[in-house]
Parts: C-alpha cells; structure tokens; sequence
C-alpha cells in the first residue's frame, strides 16, 4: 500500500508539471498574437481609409488655380 501512494503521488505531480509546462507555453504566445492582432487592425483600418477617399488625380492632370489676365 505504501508503494501505491507513492506512485500516486508522483503521478500527480507529474501530470500537474505537464499541465503547468503547457499553460506556461500557450502563455508565452499571448504577446504575439496581440502584436499580430494590432498590426492586422492597423492594415484593415489603412485598407478601408483608402477606399474611402476617392482617387488621386495624375500631376499631369490636378486643377491649376486661375490666372489673372
């Protein structure tokens, strides 16, 4: 009986380690997602500001103020 707690024990303790081991990697991920998140934000905003504003005219062809004559 005294060996069996023991496993028991350590079985325990080893499938916690594994647990914690797992949670602190998937932790450690978190800042990177979040900094991917932001910048895919940051590209749909830009993305969608540009399609809102209507197109640039050629230089060739921008409005020149009038001349006085």
């Amino acid at each position: 009986m005294d060996g069996t707690a023991i496993i028991i024990i350590l079985a325990i303790a080893g499938v916690a380690s594994v647990l914690l081991f797992a949670l602190k990697g998937l932790l450690d991920q978190v800042p990177d997602v979040l900094h991917s998140a932001t910048r895919a934000r940051d590209a749909w905003d830009t993305f969608r500001r540009a399609d809102a504003q209507p197109p640039a005219l050629p230089a060739d062809k921008e409005e020149q103020p009038p001349t006085a004559a």
